[in-house]
């Protein structure tokens, strides 16, 4: 008999999650009941997010419960169908959880033509990170030519796009990584016009040397001090993205902004960005992000790691910044 090896919740996190808080089962494959769909997942898409996502309680999605498979993004193709829009062998992607085998409604599957690039990229630049940096940036940042672009957490996924969809938008961008070798990256890969290693380098002062007419769109994924930091160098009119915290996540209390009058003295905009708001544009956003792909405007890279039982190191690659790239689990 096939099993299902699953990862669960087996409890909250107080602070950064540890081996304890999941727990590896089998259980079997569950029956198909009509408009249901079988797939077989073959990735699995490690995100920020999902640290949110294990506390109990709502806020745009609700916690994952105890004891159930841990919320994960995934792709993998179709083994059997009692639904009229899926067939064996397609290849699909959505909330299939972190487990071998996710049996779903086919509403909520969406179809994936690998022939716009490999499966992992269907977890990363033509999924959900690429959907958030295409429309947090071009939606809510309304960048325009000329203006400055400020990243922070730039070296992620999806602040590598963001700031590359800026440059292809004629903007100079600047980013924070933390490493040489993704600082690297930025400029020589992604076409960052500068880099800063938050680390070693005294952001303040490096930030008002590369934007030296102030920041007029500040994506951030990191919160706490770069936010802060950030926010005392906007120019007038300009537009706060906040897309993330990973700084904070894993803290007992968020640190908001102390510098938010900054955004009054700056005439500027705070604003945030759930991806799932702009879902039926999905796909424009894939066939830009496409295009841009092929043309080579675009670039990606992806962290790959095998095996589900894998899942715990894999996760917390993300938050002790030892990831370089998409982190994506290969069943």
């Amino acid at each position: 008999m096939v099993e299902n090896r699953c990862i669960l919740l087996a409890s909250r996190p107080m602070g950064k999650p540890t081996p304890n808080n999941f727990a590896e089962v089998s259980r079997p494959v569950p029956e198909l009941q009509e408009g249901m769909v079988l797939v077989k997942v073959d990735m699995i898409s490690l995100d920020p997010a999902m640290r949110g996502w294990m506390n109990e309680g709502t806020t745009y999605i609700r916690g994952v419960a105890l004891g159930e498979v841990m919320r994960a993004f995934a792709a993998g193709h179709v083994v059997r169908s009692r639904h009229p829009d899926f067939a064996e062998g397609d290849w699909v992607s959505g909330l299939l959880g972190a487990q071998t085998y996710a049996a779903v409604p086919g509403q909520n599957l969406t179809r994936l033509d690998l022939s716009l690039g490999p499966l992992e990229w269907h977890l990363g630049i033509l999924g959900m990170p690429g959907m958030t940096a295409y429309f947090g940036l071009l939606e809510r940042g309304r960048p325009q030519a000329g203006e400055t672009v400020f990243v922070s957490g730039a070296a992620g996924i999806v602040g590598a796009t963001v700031g590359q969809i800026a440059k292809i938008k004629g903007c100079r961008v600047v980013g924070t990584a933390g490493s040489a070798e993704k600082c690297r990256y930025l400029i020589e890969t992604c076409g960052f016009d500068a880099a800063i290693h938050y680390k070693n380098d005294d952001v303040a002062a490096r930030l008002k040397e590369c934007c030296p007419e102030g920041i007029h769109v500040f994506f951030d994924n990191v919160g706490g001090e770069i936010l802060d930091i950030g926010l005392a160098h906007l120019a007038r009119g300009a537009r706060v993205v906040i897309c993330g915290a990973i700084s904070q996540y894993n803290e007992p209390q968020m640190c908001g902004p102390r510098n938010y009058m900054k955004i009054v003295t700056a005439r500027g905009l705070l604003t945030g960005i759930i991806v799932f708001d702009f879902q039926e544009r999905y796909p424009e956003a894939v066939a830009q992000l496409s295009a841009w792909l092929k043309n080579g405007q675009l670039h990606t890279r992806t962290d790959l790691v095998e095996g589900i039982e894998n899942f715990y190191p894999a996760l917390m690659k993300l938050y002790n910044g030892s990831n370089f790239g998409k982190v994506v689990l290969k069943v």
